[in-house]
Formats: structure tokens, C-alpha cells, sequence
């Protein structure tokens, strides 16, 4: 069985940050999204991002904002990487704090890149290394300090970074084809497409496409087609009453029965729990 996409499901009560250092040619060994946040710091490094059907670079000092339930991959394509993630929810930002972020409360609706200029990098570093640092005391005090760095990380960010406001459509252009097949899926996901029709819009035969884009995203087409299907299912079950049935088929699926045990699969629920929870 082909590896599916990892989503984490399990609540966050508390924030994690963790550092590793990856070599340049580290793979993300398969795709995943989660239902916290994640802020990804590099500060040393090129690493790749496959998120949202586009492609971005991410360089030194760059940070990336990934909302819950955002499909990402990520690769270390140049020099020795070392990456700092911190995992958060909603409710550990205070409301001071997004007002004063661009887009105030829409700040953390959408994914962003955001970039700390050189000349704040040893000043962010640091209080990077603090929250670290937190991490190895662990004591009754942590999680308290945490939740107070991490206010004062994004207040530094709002006063030092520049904030991307027009991403490119795809920063690394040979793979240019790779975001039209995904861009294609997520446009046509509700139809019944073949892998056929996905390299048509690609410009790439079946078989070179379904090699291609396994390499770049970490899982083949078909998977992402049944992520997006099953994330939009998602979606429509807790904003809808529609039944379970109308949705599997406007979501794609030609028989309920077998959305309903991949849904299943995904979420480790039936979409009946999911839409009473």
C-alpha cells in the first residue's frame, strides 16, 4: 500500500519547539499536515517547500507560518540545515500580540513567509536559543516562559522581519509542472480525473509525471488526489448538513462506502464522529 499523508489529530495543550540539523539531500520520508500551528525558523541552509500547491525556497533567517490542516513537504537541498519548529495553538497568542502583526486576527489564517534581515539575525538567534533553552530546564516554569517568548517572538518579528506580501507563484521554475498537476487537482478534485488528465495539464506523460511528482511532493498523485478530496469532505462535514453521502460524491468519490473507510483511514474517525466532535 502506497504511504498516505500523516495528519496529526491529537489537541495541543502545550508549546513544543524542538532543533535539528538536516544535511543537504534530507527527504522528508512522506507528506503530513497537523491541527496546530507551526512556525519553521532556518537558520542555516536552503530547504524546499512543496505547501499549498506551490513550491518556495526558504533561505537563512527566513521564517514559514503553516496554519492547521496545510499539506506540506519539505527538502534540504543545500548546505548543513539547521531548523528550529515550534508547534502552538490558537490561544497561546494574545490578542495584544496580533494587533499587532500584518492583517491583525487574518494574520494567522493564511500561510506566510517572513524574512529576518541580517542584521537581526543574532538578536533573533538568540531568543531562539532561549526558548531552546526552556525546552532542556522543563520545569514547573517552562510553559509559562515559553508562552511568554513566544509573544515576544512575534513582537520582534512585527518590528524586524519583512513580511512577504506577493509570493511568487513558484520560486524553483523547473518544477514548474509539479504545481500545475497539483493545482490541476485542486481545481478539478470534485471530477472524476485520471492520471491521465493530471499530465495532460502537467505536459508530462503518466509515468514520467507519477516519478516526477512523487520526488518532489514525498507521495504519488493518487494520494494527493484522496488528500484533497478527504480535506475538503472534512470541511463540508462540521460547515454543512448536508449527509455524508452528498458529500462523498461532491468531494469526488464515486462510492460512499469506500469514502467512508479512507476518511476513516485518515482521520482515525467515521465522518459521523468527525461531524458530532
Amino acid at each position: 500500500m502506497p504511504e498516505q499523508p500523516l495528519m496529526t489529530e491529537k489537541p495541543l495543550d502545550r508549546i513544543i519547539v524542538g532543533e535539528e540539523v538536516r544535511e543537504a539531500g534530507f527527504i522528508m520520508p512522506r507528506a503530513h499536515c497537523h491541527s496546530y500551528y507551526e512556525l519553521f525558523y532556518l537558520e542555516n541552509g536552503v530547504c524546499r517547500f512543496f505547501i499549498e500547491n506551490s513550491i518556495y525556497d526558504i533561505h537563512s533567517g527566513d521564517f514559514m507560518l503553516i496554519p492547521p490542516g496545510v499539506f506540506h513537504y519539505t527538502r534540504y537541498i543545500q548546505g548543513v540545515c539547521r531548523r528550529v519548529i515550534v508547534h502552538f495553538n490558537g490561544g497561546h497568542i494574545r490578542p495584544e500580540v496580533r494587533e499587532l502583526l500584518p492583517g491583525r486576527e487574518g494574520f494567522f489564517s493564511v500561510m506566510r513567509i517572513f524574512q529576518t534581515p541580517e542584521a537581526y539575525r543574532g538578536r533573533m538567534n538568540s531568543h531562539i536559543l532561549r526558548m531552546l533553552g526552556e525546552k532542556r530546564i522543563a520545569d514547573e516554569r517552562s510553559e509559562p516562559m515559553l508562552c511568554a517568548l513566544l509573544q515576544e517572538l512575534f513582537l520582534l518579528c512585527s518590528r524586524e522581519c519583512v513580511f512577504l506580501q506577493e509570493i511568487p507563484e513558484h520560486i524553483h521554475t523547473t518544477d514548474s509542472q509539479i504545481v500545475q498537476a497539483a493545482r490541476f487537482i485542486s481545481s478539478h478534485y470534485t471530477e472524476h480525473i485520471s492520471a491521465e488528465d493530471i499530465a495532460a495539464a502537467a505536459g508530462y506523460s503518466p509515468n514520467y509525471l507519477s516519478v516526477k511528482f512523487r520526488k518532489a511532493v514525498g507521495i504519488g498523485i493518487h494520494e494527493y488526489l484522496m488528500f484533497i478530496r478527504l480535506q475538503a469532505a472534512a470541511l463540508e462535514l462540521v460547515t454543512t448538513d448536508d449527509s455524508i453521502t452528498e458529500i462523498a460524491f461532491r468531494c469526488g468519490f464515486s462510492d460512499s462506502n469506500y469514502f467512508k473507510d479512507a476518511f476513516k483511514k485518515k482521520y482515525g474517525v467515521s465522518p459521523r464522529e468527525y461531524r458530532k466532535s
